[in-house]
């Protein structure tokens, strides 16, 4: 099970089945900002939904594939880090993100981006971590920005977001580039 300590208020935790009401609650509470740019804010209505999502992200860990943690901060859960897959031939990942609209500003996903990659990097000895966000996307785009990712290009319509599509910048991360 992973569990990671930032500091004294913030620490990332695997979700877990126990987690299903404070993630439900955090996803209904944001909705309006989250949905500009996850499509999936929409398919989640009810605890029920948010229950298959986090069974879904333990089926990821049980197969060596990633996981999905919750952002910890003062108790409370605040966001959702987490690896879209592992591709262990290649040795590479992708990471994705959000923050509950109380938490934004805190510097609490560039500390936990931070962390991830650094676990990517040096624990799972992983060559590659990529980052995409919709070119219109700023405050996830800051995040590789302040990391030292490199931009590596643009995808263009890479992601339908309800009526029409988006393009991603796509950052890159290599383990001999990472410096902690």
């Amino acid at each position: 099970m992973f569990s990671y300590e930032i500091n004294d208020q913030t620490c990332l935790k695997m979700l877990d089945l126990r987690d299903t009401e404070h993630l439900f609650a955090l996803t209904v509470q944001s909705k309006d900002t989250l949905r500009e740019w996850l499509p999936f804010i929409d398919f989640t209505r009810t605890s029920e939904d948010t229950k298959m999502f986090i069974q879904s992200t333990m089926k990821q860990f049980s197969e060596n594939n990633g996981f999905q943690a919750g952002i910890w901060y003062d108790g409370n859960l605040a966001g959702v880090i987490g690896f879209h897959k592992i591709d262990w031939n290649n040795k590479s990942t992708s990471i994705g993100y959000w923050l509950g609209n109380d938490y934004v500003g805190l510097g609490l996903m560039t500390k936990s981006v931070e962390a991830f990659v650094d676990y990517a990097l040096v624990e799972l000895q992983l060559n590659r971590v990529e980052i995409r966000a919709a070119v219109e996307n700023k405050k996830s785009r800051a995040i590789p920005d302040r990391l030292g990712f490199q931009e590596e290009g643009c995808v263009r319509q890479a992601e339908w977001l309800y009526d029409h599509y988006v393009d991603h910048v796509v950052y890159g991360m290599l383990a001999n580039d990472w410096k902690k």
